[in-house]
């Protein structure tokens, strides 16, 4: 028996007991006299003492030997601490100890493994296995297995029911772009990883397993972002027989549940808007809304005077800061340089001040007079002591760059508290998706989601004017997970795919195997799917998905730990059929 107790189990009450521990030395503290020794595993610390009085001298010997992260087995005897730790939970005793073995010794670590550490994310990340040591790394892990419980005990008390699907499936010209596995067996030929188990989900609608859920692997090759990876985990759901309003009860119980069982918080409000609602009122179709700034549009009260860059533009709108009239010439100037940056593309921005004494001063004072300033701040809701900020031109690009701006306001006015959570389902998208480049139409989820009741037909007419049966859940300014009623006839099925560009040899050849099942019986059925790693680092109260995946790639899709993706050998390609040249 390699232990009798964990180094985060013993208290007072086991005072006098005779354990055996193992585990990493955290670290040591040398007197002479006396050592202690830090021991972690899993579970917690246990300080280990040494002393001339009680240890043999052949002992506190051989620990003076004792690196960091040695791994070691230790017996002994549980006694008071002399200066006890409140800070943990095994402050109150120690062990002395009586012998102890090593199970393994340890180079020294290429970054301290403590709470805070010295080693940056490169580093963290190339020797990824001994930050998993580390308390908050090993928390977070702990914590997405608890919110992954949850889910599962939830979904299961619905009915729903795990099924697995495939992995090696085939590539599909629609979303992002697949990660390709050649097959050996079948010369010339790839399997595709999957993007998400769409067409499988909708298959088992088909064959009756009415509730479905999978907690499932899926993958991407796209640009990468701090919360984004080439792999990520859905919380993957579908049900037969449903209407909208269905799922979005029990997906909103589900989000509940969790944040109850998880953080122990009550929600009460789940407030929906329309799709263009919030691109109207705060710039995007995944607002936070635990606070206000919302968009003012003042087209009304900007465009009758002769201030061309307003007259000329498709959308002049402004938000209020909160105390932004407390806000220096160049504190401003400093903001009017953020949006100009080209993460942001803004050409400039107006202001207006809100005086104590009920007047406005302005950056363009010249064209605009206090009743113009005055019916600025009644449409965007500022107050006496705020600051109202305006930009403008073509209507996508101004609330992009506004809503760019608001957010960053509310991080530096801490607005975003991570104890705070305001759920929100964003209703009505659009069916289709305008790609300005190419002029043609794709869909905005994807090719299996029904448009809204009696507006199929619009399709032929204004295709951009038809909303989509879908939805998406917001939660805190980031989408949680997204979804909507499915296609389930192959009439509409092939229509919607002759509007998204498929020939009728494309749609059968890419889709044939759906819109067959369709053919037999297929229900009225609809899904959503949770983004696991984003909804944990949520709940988390932190911004990036890394901290909470075990072994994640870097910005560039790289695993730096184990180096790859990495070249192939010449005689793997020959066999794989794939005739190219490796330039190591």
């Amino acid at each position: 028996m390699y232990r009798s107790h964990t180094c985060g189990e013993l208290r007072e009450s086991h005072i006098n007991s005779s354990v055996t521990l193992a585990g990493w030395v955290q670290k040591s503290r040398d007197k002479g006299f006396m050592i202690w020794v830090d021991l972690r595993d899993r579970y917690g610390i246990t300080q280990l003492i040494f002393d001339e009085e009680r240890t043999s001298k052949d002992l506190i010997e051989k620990t003076r030997l004792l690196g960091r992260e040695f791994v070691i087995q230790v017996q002994g005897t549980v006694i008071e601490r002399a200066s006890k730790n409140p800070k943990i939970p095994t402050g109150s005793i120690e062990i002395l100890v009586s012998n102890f073995t090593i199970l393994n010794s340890s180079l020294t670590p290429p970054f301290t493994i403590e709470d805070e550490t010295d080693g940056g994310d490169d580093i963290r990340m190339k020797y990824r296995y001994l930050d998993i040591r580390r308390k908050p790394v090993r928390e977070n892990l702990i914590f997405r297995h608890q919110v992954t419980m949850a889910v599962r005990n939830y979904l299961s008390g619905k009915e729903f029911i795990e099924v697995e699907t495939p992995y090696l499936i085939k590539s599909t010209p629609e979303g992002a772009r697949d990660f390709v596995v050649p097959s050996r067996m079948n010369e010339g030929q790839f399997y595709a990883l999957p993007q998400s188990p769409q067409t499988f989900k909708q298959l088992l609608m088909v064959g009756g397993m009415d509730k479905y859920f999978q907690i499932v692997k899926c993958f991407r090759d796209e640009d990468l972002r701090a919360d984004r990876q080439p792999e990520f985990t859905q919380i993957d759901c579908e049900m037969a027989f449903v209407e909208q309003e269905d799922i979005l009860n029990i997906f909103e119980g589900l989000t509940r549940y969790l944040l109850k069982e998880i953080k122990g918080i009550e929600i009460d409000k789940f407030p929906r808007m329309t799709y263009d609602d919030a691109m109207q009122r705060y710039g995007n179709d995944k607002p936070d809304i635990r606070f206000g700034m919302e968009f003012g549009e003042l087209n009304e009260f900007a465009k009758h005077k002769d201030f061309t860059v307003f007259n000329s533009a498709e959308l002049v709108v402004g938000i209020a800061i909160p105390g932004g009239n407390s806000y220096s010439r160049k504190e401003i100037d400093k903001l009017i340089d953020w949006v100009r940056r080209p993460q942001v593309g803004a050409l400039g921005m107006v202001y207006s001040r809100c005086n104590d004494d009920g007047t406005f001063k302005s950056s363009v004072d010249k064209f605009y007079d206090q009743g113009d300033l005055a019916n600025w701040a009644k449409v965007t809701g500022a107050k006496t002591g705020d600051l109202i900020c305006v930009l403008s031109g073509e209507i996508n690009k101004v609330r992009a760059q506004l809503s760019a701006l608001r957010m960053e306001l509310a991080d530096r006015l801490g607005l975003r508290k991570t104890n705070e959570f305001a759920p929100l389902w964003v209703l009505d998208f659009p069916l289709l998706e305008l790609d300005e480049e190419t002029g043609h139409y794709h869909a905005m989820h994807h090719p299996f989601t029904a448009p809204k009741p009696g507006q199929m037909e619009l399709l032929d007419t204004d295709p951009g004017a038809v909303k989509a049966n879908a939805y998406d859940l917001v939660l805190n300014g980031n989408e949680i997970g997204g979804g909507s009623i499915r296609i389930h006839d192959k009439q509409m099925q092939a229509t919607m795919l002759r509007h998204l560009g498929f020939s009728a040899e494309d749609a059968k050849a890419q889709f044939g195997f759906l819109m067959d099942a369709f053919e037999y019986g297929a229900p009225p059925h609809g899904g959503l799917a949770f983004g696991l790693d984003r909804l944990v680092a949520i709940l988390g109260g932190q911004e990036t998905i890394r901290d909470f995946i075990a072994f994640p790639k870097n910005n560039s899709g790289r695993d730096i730990m184990i180096d790859a993706p990495a070249f192939i050998a010449n005689d793997q390609l020959k066999e794989l059929s794939i005739k190219l040249d490796i330039q190591k």
